[in-house]
C-alpha cells in the first residue's frame, strides 16, 4: 500500500465530498450520490486504491448525496458500513424514515449498516487512528473523525468553509440549532490544524469557519425564519439538480406532493401550500440560487445531472424491503 495518506476529493453536485484514508486498511468516508458510483470507483482506483481492497465504508451521515454509493460497493464487493447507531438502527429496519429520502424525494439505494458507531469510537486503518465524534444537528446520527497526529477533522455537513450545513427541523427536531452549537463547542475544545466537509474547498483554517459557523447559528435563534429559508433553498436547488430542471408547468404539482415543501410552507410561513409557491421562485430567483432558461428552473450551483435511467428508478427506504439484496 506504501505511505499512508489521506486523499480529499471535492465533488460537484449531487455527490458529496469523500475522504480517502490510503493505509493498511483502506477506509472511505462518504461515496457520493448513487447516479455517480462509477465516478467514485474511478476516483478511488486513479490513488492506487481497488474497490475489493477497502476497508470500510465510514458514512458522516445518511443523506443521499453521501451515502448514495454504498449499495454498489457492499453489493458488488462485500465492504462493510459503518454509521452512527442511530442511522444505523433506522437503516437496517428499513423504516421508511430512513435517509430522510422520502421526506426530501431523493432516491437511495438499499444498504445495511454493519458496524454501529458511537461516541469515541476508534476506527484503526493501519498506521492511523480515527476517533469518532458525535456531532449531531444537520443530522442527529451526524459524525465527524478526528485524526489526532496530523489534527485532521472530518466535518461532514456540520460545517462549510463559508457556509454552514441545513437544519431539518420537521425530522431532525426544532433543538437542531442549540444541537449545532453544541457540537460546535465540542470541536472547539480540540486542536484542528485542517478539515475537511462534505460540501466546498477544504478548510485551512477550521477554527475561523467554526467561529463563523457558531455566530451564524446564534443569530439564527433571533431569527428562526431564516433557519428554514436556507433549509428550503438547499432542499429544492438538489431538487433542480437530481431531475436536471424543472419545466414550469411542472413545478406546481411537484412541489404541492412533497412532505418538505408541505411542512415548510405551513408550518414555519404558515402559508397555504398553493400561496407559498411563488413565494419560493421569487426567493430562488432573487437570492441567485436558481434561474429561468427557456421555461426550465435551472439551479445555477455547477452540477452533474444523474442520468435519466437511473433516476427513474426511484428508489426510496420504503422499497428497500422488497430488494433482494436485502434479503
Amino acid at each position: 500500500m506504501g505511505q499512508s495518506s489521506i486523499i480529499f476529493f471535492e465533488r460537484k453536485f449531487p455527490s458529496a465530498n469523500m475522504i480517502l484514508i490510503k493505509d493498511q486498511f483502506p477506509i472511505l468516508i462518504d461515496t457520493g450520490f448513487g447516479s455517480d458510483v462509477k465516478e467514485t470507483e474511478e476516483l478511488i482506483k486513479e490513488v492506487g486504491v481497488s474497490p475489493e481492497d477497502l476497508h470500510l465504508i465510514v458514512n458522516t451521515h445518511y443523506h443521499s448525496d453521501h451515502v448514495g454509493g454504498n449499495y454498489h460497493f457492499q453489493k458488488n464487493y462485500g465492504v462493510k458500513i459503518a454509521a452512527h447507531k442511530w442511522d444505523a438502527d433506522l437503516i437496517n429496519s428499513c423504516d421508511p424514515e430512513s435517509c430522510s429520502a422520502e421526506w426530501l424525494d431523493q432516491p437511495v439505494e438499499p444498504y445495511r449498516v454493519d458496524t454501529k458507531l458511537s461516541e469515541n469510537d476508534e476506527i484503526h486503518t493501519g498506521s492511523r487512528i480515527l476517533r469518532v465524534l458525535h456531532t449531531p444537528g444537520h443530522t442527529l446520527g451526524h459524525i465527524s473523525l478526528y485524526e489526532p497526529e496530523e489534527e485532521i477533522l472530518i466535518c461532514g455537513d456540520l460545517f462549510h468553509k463559508n457556509d454552514i450545513g441545513w437544519l431539518n427541523i420537521f425530522r431532525e427536531g426544532v433543538s437542531s440549532i442549540q444541537l449545532s452549537l453544541e457540537s460546535l463547542n465540542q470541536l472547539s475544545t480540540i486542536s484542528i490544524h485542517h478539515a475537511y466537509s462534505g460540501h466546498g474547498s477544504e478548510i485551512e483554517n477550521p477554527m475561523t469557519s467554526i467561529d463563523a459557523a457558531r455566530e451564524r447559528f446564534k443569530k439564527w435563534l433571533k431569527t428562526p425564519e431564516k433557519i428554514s429559508w436556507h433549509a428550503c433553498k438547499r432542499i429544492f436547488s438538489f431538487t433542480l439538480i437530481i431531475k436536471n430542471g424543472l419545466a414550469k408547468e411542472e413545478i406546481r404539482n411537484y412541489l404541492l406532493k412533497c412532505g418538505w415543501f408541505q411542512d415548510f410552507a405551513r408550518y414555519s410561513f404558515q402559508r397555504q401550500p398553493e400561496e407559498f409557491i411563488q413565494i419560493l421562485l421569487d426567493e430562488m430567483i432573487r437570492s441567485g440560487a436558481a434561474s429561468w432558461h427557456n421555461n426550465y428552473l435551472i439551479a445555477t450551483t455547477p452540477y452533474q445531472a444523474p442520468q435519466k435511467n437511473w433516476m427513474d428508478k426511484n428508489i426510496k427506504p420504503i422499497d428497500w424491503k422488497h430488494q433482494d439484496f436485502l434479503n
